[in-house]
């Protein structure tokens, strides 16, 4: 999508000679509509993109049975998290958004979220008091992906409707929390897979169940918007 100028036109005012011309001379100047850049590779597409590449280096790294191996990993999670807040600032303050780069980047923040969640089910949590718990990880994984696999369809299905239906389904408050604390709690369960900070296992466990909480939450959330919206109609 190519950045256009908007030229509005009052059609009462069109051709109304020199009456009308004194109305719009002293009428106050409309906001000018946000503009998106017309270029595809803007800086915060080329960090999403990053994002997006990065994927199948962390399931490699993954499956390197060493510390470097498990450090890498972590980090390339850590520095996908800090891209994902990174690339949204400089949009919004460079004026760099695109339609492009708003499409990839929840493409790419589900991408390495469920990537990660997926790993680490490959590989059940030893927990400190029950042992090796396969389910441990497995039940809040199934949670979260499952939920945005769900709020994507009704995204797409509210967006081929009418706009109060695209309101009712727009990122909220409870929508951002979920997100922090899944962040949070997949880095401290990727860091728990190094001896030296497997102390942390408990509290990443804690968190990936509250973030699950979270999204089956902002789910009934927002279906009951749409519930509402579709019984007024």
């Amino acid at each position: 999508m190519g950045e256009k100028d908007t030229l509005t036109v009052d059609q009462n005012n069109f051709g109304g000679g020199e009456d009308s011309f004194l109305r719009n001379r002293h009428s106050s100047p409309l906001p000018p509509p946000p503009q998106l850049s017309s270029k595809v590779l803007t800086l915060p597409t080329v960090l999403t993109l990053g994002r997006v590449a990065a994927v199948p280096i962390l399931v490699a790294t993954f499956y390197v049975d060493c510390w470097w191996g498990r450090t890498a990993t972590t980090s390339i999670f850590i520095a996908a998290a800090i891209t994902d807040w990174l690339d949204g600032y400089i949009a919004r303050k460079m004026r760099l958004g695109s339609a492009f780069g708003a499409f990839l980047d929840p493409v790419a923040d589900k991408l390495m979220v469920a990537a990660t969640l997926i790993l680490l089910c490959t590989k059940p949590m030893d927990a400190i008091v029950l042992g090796p718990v396969p389910w441990l990880v497995t039940v809040p994984s199934i949670a979260i992906i499952g939920r945005e696999i769900t709020m994507s369809a009704v995204r797409e299905w509210a967006a081929s409707q009418n706009g109060k239906l695209s309101e009712a389904v727009a990122v909220n408050s409870l929508g951002k929390w979920k997100t922090a604390t899944q962040m949070i709690a997949l880095t401290i369960l990727l860091a728990s897979r190094d001896s030296s900070f497997e102390r942390l296992l408990p509290p990443g466990i804690g968190l990936l169940y509250v973030s699950a909480g979270l999204s089956i939450w902002s789910l009934v959330v927002y279906m009951r918007k749409i519930w509402r919206v579709l019984l007024k109609k």
